[in-house]
């Protein structure tokens, strides 16, 4: 028997054809390995019978915890709420539907046994649509991988296994989830890749379609400002007060000289006059708001105490004359 812990989170959304068949595969996987272990489904207001069959599963397994969120607020938020619920020393998170194989977990605690923070599964051969899944897919993980540095080939799986020290520096909101290993890096997690299975949903309705490519594109960059910019917001919005503010200066500088050798301005640049003043107004816009951005990062970090960085290990002599 290990002294590990195991925690395996799975958001639940009106899954109720899939949960029985789910609970008996990924016990029966769990009990394998040896290790303690809970399963905390998270339902998110399902209006089907979930909710009656988790609370029944519960009842005839003390290793099982249901959390009932009280709307329906998303996969992102279920996840966090699991997390918040989880005690053990490796968090895993999948799907409700049985698209995810849980006999794929020993192959992600395998990562993690290797010295890896985040074993991030691949579904290397999608069984999806390829125009409506398959395509989009593609170009997203492209996106985010050129967005945020990490050379990861599907960022939308949830299926993952986390160290626990990783998720408790991450915060959740928005659709974010599938940017967990991006934000795990910003504390320098280590990441791995696994092969995941895909399998083809059995039945019900996807959750996913194209209306969510938009909410990741908004988050993709919300994720690049994060990476890059959060801690000297001025860099950014100061760069591009400048260059609007340069702009604007130049024509109002030409518009000077123009006025000077006795041209009518308003008659003869008009427009210019009024778009140099607009650029000049957003430029000390753009550098009010890095200001201000600047005043609230370290309102942040003070208020509460946190770091700009983040330790992995403490090596002292210390250390080496205790072992001795």
């Amino acid at each position: 028997m290990s002294d590990r812990m195991l925690s395996v989170v799975i958001p639940v959304h009106n899954e109720e054809s899939h949960l029985l068949p789910l609970y008996d595969r990924l016990t029966a996987v769990l009990e394998a390995t040896g290790d303690v272990y809970e399963v905390i489904f998270v339902d998110d207001f399902s209006s089907d019978s979930s909710r009656e069959l988790l609370a029944n599963l519960v009842e005839h397994d003390s290793r099982l915890q249901a959390v009932m969120l009280r709307r329906n607020f998303g996969q992102t938020a279920a996840l966090a709420a699991g997390f918040e619920s989880a005690e053990g020393d490796v968090i895993i998170a999948m799907d409700g539907d049985l698209q995810h194989a849980p006999e794929d977990i020993p192959a992600l605690l395998a990562k993690i046994d290797e010295g890896y923070d985040v074993a991030s599964g691949w579904r290397r051969e999608r069984v999806d649509d390829w125009l409506t899944r398959k395509l989009p897919s593609r170009i997203a993980n492209w996106l985010m991988a050129r967005a945020s540095g990490i050379e990861l080939h599907d960022f939308g799986t949830t299926f993952k296994a986390y160290r626990a020290e990783v998720l408790h520096s991450v915060r959740l909101y928005g659709e974010l989830h599938r940017f967990i290993p991006v934000l795990a890096s910003m504390s320098g997690a280590l990441i791995a890749e696994v092969p995941i299975q895909n399998m083809p949903r059995r039945d019900g309705k996807s959750h996913y379609g194209l209306g969510r490519t938009f909410r990741v594109l908004f988050d993709l960059i919300t994720l690049r400002f994060l990476l890059k910019y959060l801690t000297r917001p001025m860099h950014l919005f100061g760069s591009i007060g400048l260059l609007l503010g340069g702009a604007g200066s130049l024509g109002l500088g030409f518009l000077l000289v123009q006025k000077l050798r006795g041209i009518h301005i308003m008659v003869e640049h008009g427009p210019l006059l009024i778009a140099s003043a607009v650029l000049v107004l957003g430029g000390v816009q753009m550098f009010c708001t890095g200001l201000i951005g600047e005043v609230l990062m370290r309102t942040y970090f003070e208020s509460q105490g946190r770091p700009i960085y983040a330790v992995r290990e403490v090596l002292s002599s210390k250390d080496r004359e205790t072992a001795v």
